[in-house]
């Protein structure tokens, strides 16, 4: 068997990542983990730290997105699944356009995501291979794939 390289898109501000990377390491699953950076000043602060200071807010923001998406292109790229989810934590529209990044490229998509979620996420939800609820029926689903 190999190892897997999975891509958690998800909100930067809760412990999700942590608590799904220790369910799968119960169920016996090893894997390598790539992402967005989860550091939010460095995040906010990329573009101007490359590329200088930015005439204003606008641009600043524009430019920094634009270094964290060749950051989830290149992560993506050497992904063979993604894990997407949507917590109650924040607007999270981070991670709807890396989930969608995801099934543009043709990676698998497993969505993460509560019934308040249902309505808001549906044509995401009709695209992803699995919706789960829960973490840990995120990494069922994933150590499924490894038996």
């Amino acid at each position: 068997m190999y190892e897997l390289s999975i891509y958690l898109a998800g909100e930067i501000h809760s412990d999700w990542r942590e608590r799904f990377k220790a369910a799968l390491a119960e169920k016996g699953v090893e894997a390598t983990f790539l992402g967005p950076q989860t550091d939010h000043d460095r995040s906010d602060d990329i573009g101007e730290l490359i590329l200088g200071k930015q005439p204003d807010a606008r641009y600043r923001d524009l430019m920094g997105a634009r270094v964290n998406t060749l950051r989830t292109r290149v992560h993506l790229r050497h992904a063979d699944l993604a894990v997407a989810c949507f917590t109650d934590k924040y607007r999270q529209w981070n991670t709807a356009s890396d989930a969608g990044a995801a099934l543009a490229a043709g990676i698998p998509l497993v969505l993460v995501r509560g019934e308040d979620h249902i309505h808001a996420l549906k044509e995401l939800d009709a695209q992803a291979d699995v919706t789960v609820e829960t973490l840990d029926q995120a990494a069922e689903a994933v150590a499924y794939i490894m038996e």
